[in-house]
């Protein structure tokens, strides 16, 4: 019988549809979304605590640039890798942030947190079901499966890293513990998904909301004070350390990706 979902596929990159807007899955994707989460946190973090700028100024500052580069991202008639991948890292800063006003500035419990965006997503693809009769990452090719698509994203994040912050910081797991936890739910789903049958829409997008507290948790083990249980890295290098890599293998998806049009 056919999944309700329509094809998905975590890891093996099928994407019968050449107007897709959003990239094949494939190993090159996990890794780039784990870098773009990792970075997220930091570059969160920097702007707020180092740069000085605070929750409030930041939000709002980040919000009206991830405005901008999603308007881009709509504009394109296909999927373009730099573009999309843009967005992907400052939808991880915007989600970050969104949380932490929550719960520093509003005073709202990571727990709430947690459960709040949880319903959020949870009304989300309901939503886009009801209207489309698909969540299929193949075929989010008209505008409306494509607003479905970022929505999800940005609550993603949001969820991510208050159940990350809860594990971590509530539940006094630390940064490596938290991690490895992560890390360890992670592989429990891509056997579920390679050996098991586990649909693989309902893999990906749970594996799409733990990479978030994965990377953020890495992140913090390397950017945080050695005092604070981390490697003391900071937030400028190590956000500049996975930049740089997010662009070489946007560099690169981007010629392979021309060359196969």
């Amino acid at each position: 019988m056919t999944s309700i979902y329509a094809r998905s596929d975590l890891i093996d990159g099928s994407n019968p549809n050449p107007l897709n807007k959003v990239p094949e899955v494939t190993a090159a994707f996990w890794l780039i979304k784990l870098m773009a989460v990792t970075m997220g946190e930091t570059a969160a973090d920097y702007l707020n605590v180092n740069l000085g700028l605070g929750l409030s100024t930041t939000s709002m500052m980040m919000s009206v640039i991830l405005i901008g580069t999603l308007a881009l991202q709509f504009s394109r008639s296909r999927y373009v890798p730099w573009t999309y991948w843009l967005n992907v890292v400052l939808i991880s800063v915007v989600g970050t942030l969104l949380t932490d006003n929550l719960v520093d500035n509003l005073g709202v419990s990571l727990v709430t947190c947690t459960i709040g965006f949880s319903l959020l997503l949870a009304g989300t693809f309901a939503a886009w079901f009801a209207t489309e009769g698909t969540l299929s990452i193949h075929d989010v090719d008209n505008t409306q499966r494509e607003t479905f698509y970022w929505l999800a994203i940005l609550f993603t994040f949001a969820l991510g890293t208050a159940a990350g912050d809860l594990v971590a910081e509530q539940f006094a797991l630390g940064y490596l513990a938290s991690g490895i936890l992560f890390g360890s739910v992670i592989a429990s789903l891509a056997i579920g998904y390679f050996f098991l049958g586990l649909d693989g829409i309902l893999a990906f997008w749970l594996v799409y909301i733990l990479t978030r507290p994965l990377g953020a948790s890495f992140g913090d083990l390397l950017s945080q004070p050695t005092d604070y249980g981390g490697m003391g890295f900071g937030t400028i290098l190590t956000s500049l350390g996975f930049l740089s890599v997010i662009a070489l293998i946007v560099v690169a998806m981007t010629i392979a990706h021309r060359q196969e049009r």
